[in-house]
């Protein structure tokens, strides 16, 4: 039987080793999927689908590998597209690690039916502030916030639908919803933030307030579709293939 000592230095190996795939893949795959789609209106933040990355690993091994390895990916994968380290270490590493470690965090726990019900309302309005965006307040084409609009609708299904499938991860899509939501105002508030006193690598300075609110909605709509549809039945075929890890994920 293993030491206790013994056992610990393992669990770290793992995590460290977990750590490094993480950041690695995020990197690599947000690289070779964000297609040079950036936020409408205003550049600067681009489609992300490789949020599926860390989600995962952040369900699988906890809120440490999660926050970590995201915060390495979206780092290397920074100086390759934009360049700018100051950007992001000021912006994409906190956003990135402060999203997934919650999310690491809360897919650990059981959700009870109010939060997972609680997470559909947030994504309902969601798309409600889609269409105010465009009516009355003008900021956002017709095309753009009916399609904002719509994906939030259908990610508010999907949390229901994996509610119903996937009992046992039915507090992912409550983590989801909730590190993105963090991660995602983080994004827009420091981008703004970093507009008013240096250039952004799309060239702008100085921008309105309301990039902010803009850049919130992009991120969050954006990548939450990715990580409650895809990420629930991966979880479900790995656990099934590696049962001994879902001791690792409680931790």
């Amino acid at each position: 039987m293993e030491s206790a000592g013994a056992m610990r230095l393992k669990q770290t190996v793992i995590r460290v080793c977990a750590t490094a795939m993480n950041g690695a893949l995020y990197a690599v795959l947000g690289y070779l999927t964000y297609l040079g789609l950036f936020t409408p209106v205003i550049g600067v933040v681009r489609f992300w689908p490789a949020v599926v990355v860390p989600g995962f690993f952040a369900a699988v091994y906890g809120p440490l590998v999660g926050g970590l390895g995201a915060a390495i990916g979206i780092f290397i994968s920074d100086m390759y597209i934009h360049g700018n380290a100051l950007l992001s270490l000021t912006v994409g590493v906190p956003a990135n690690f402060l999203g997934f470690y919650v999310l690491g965090l809360l897919a650990g726990r059981k959700a009870g039916r109010l939060e997972v019900y609680g997470s559909a309302v947030f994504l309902l309005a969601v798309a409600l502030l889609s269409v105010l965006l465009y009516s009355p307040m003008h900021v956002l084409d017709a095309t753009t916030s009916i399609v904002f609009a719509v994906v939030s609708l259908v990610s508010m299904t999907s949390i229901l639908v994996v509610d119903r499938l996937y009992p046992e991860f039915s507090s992912f899509g409550l983590a989801s919803v909730a590190g993105l939501a963090l991660g995602s105002a983080v994004i827009g508030v420091g981008v703004w933030a970093f507009s008013q006193f240096l250039m952004l690598p799309s060239g702008e300075m100085r921008l309105p307030v309301q990039a902010a609110l803009i850049w919130f909605i992009w991120t969050f709509v954006t990548e939450i579709p990715f990580l409650t549809i895809a990420v629930p039945p991966v979880l479900r075929a790995f656990f099934k293939a590696y049962p001994g890890l879902r001791r690792v994920s409680k931790t």
